[in-house]
């Protein structure tokens, strides 16, 4: 793969630089690319000691390592009658072009050079980004938008680091949804392959190979993920728990709890507990009921019989200390 690694240049250098125009017959240039806009295109430059009409790269590729100020050359080919003006912009704060608006002559190629800044604390790893070229239709030329794709690989050290987080398994139904997070906590591109088992107390009740997601996960980002778990136990405790794989070394893994207990299992104890409830309240009224009125007693303290109670005579005189003589 073609690319151009270069020193930094002064922003003297820069600001001086002029956009080269390299006039040449429409007839000696192959046909617009299909999509491209009408009649006007932009790809990047031939490399070095390559003739003006070689199409030789369909993307920049550019490594460098952190702090390293990169450039290279986009051309804006006009093949029509007419001028063409053109916007430029870079769709990443690492590009900037040496002109931000270029007026390309009929049946003319000009060649605008760019620049690729990387910050001194950028992380290792791949980069993509754009460099878009447009023009609205106002004045000169039609309207149209073209793009290249930039490729930039930061170089150093590359660490590959995944993790998996936020686990946890909830029942739906005959089934169990199973949810996490995988982080990719290194610096260079992951495309994960994640691995599930579950094990009960009686052995083994899940077993998923491992599998590679459809997406990749770029330095520094997360992804929320489900896998759904058809006929889980109906009565046990199982761990569940998620192994997750990367290229270059990256693994990481995590656990969740999940107990199943049938609704006859949980809701016997609850009734049981409940009409056991019931009978102790009902005996601690019918205590209270039975104690809670005792014989009523005159006032020489002696007790009078309560109603319904039959009074002995005998010891009614005998609490008076008088009684008839016969």
């Amino acid at each position: 793969m073609p690319f151009r690694t270069r020193t930094a240049v002064s922003g003297a250098i820069l600001a001086t630089a002029a956009v080269l125009l390299c006039p040449a017959a429409a007839a000696a240039r192959p046909a617009a690319a299909p999509g491209a806009p009408p009649g006007w295109s932009a790809a990047p430059a031939p490399a070095d000691g390559a003739a003006p009409s070689a199409q030789d790269r369909p993307y920049f590729y550019l490594a460098g390592a952190p702090g390293t100020v990169m450039n290279d050359r986009l051309s804006l080919r006009n093949p029509g009658g007419r001028a063409v003006t053109v916007a430029l912009r870079g769709s990443g704060g690492w590009l900037a072009f040496a002109a931000k608006e270029v007026t390309v002559p009929p049946r003319t190629r000009a060649t605008v050079p760019f620049t690729v800044t990387v910050p001194p604390d950028a992380v290792p790893g791949d980069r993509s980004a754009e460099l878009v070229a447009t023009t609205d239709g106002t004045g000169r030329g039609a309207a149209g938008r073209d793009a290249v794709p930039v490729h930039l690989r930061v170089t150093g050290p590359v660490l590959a680091a995944l993790t998996v987080e936020n686990v946890s398994v909830r029942g739906r139904g005959g089934a169990a949804v199973i949810r996490y997070t995988l982080v990719n906590r290194g610096n260079t591109v992951l495309t994960p392959r994640v691995a599930v088992r579950a094990d009960g107390l009686f052995g083994p009740v899940l077993r998923r190979a491992a599998r590679t997601l459809p997406d990749r996960l770029a330095p520094g980002q997360s992804a929320d993920l489900t896998e759904t778990w058809d006929g889980p136990p109906g009565l046990d405790a199982v761990q569940v728990r998620l192994t997750a794989t990367a290229d270059g070394g990256a693994h990481g893994s995590a656990t969740a709890a999940y107990t199943a207990l049938p609704w006859g299992v949980v809701a016997g104890p609850a009734v049981l507990l409940a009409g056991a409830g019931g009978l102790v309240v009902v005996r601690r009224r019918r205590r209270t009921k039975g104690t809670g009125g005792g014989p009523v007693r005159g006032a020489a303290g002696a007790a009078r019989p309560s109603e319904g109670e039959v009074a002995d005579p005998a010891a009614e005189l005998a609490s008076t200390g008088s009684g008839a003589r016969v």
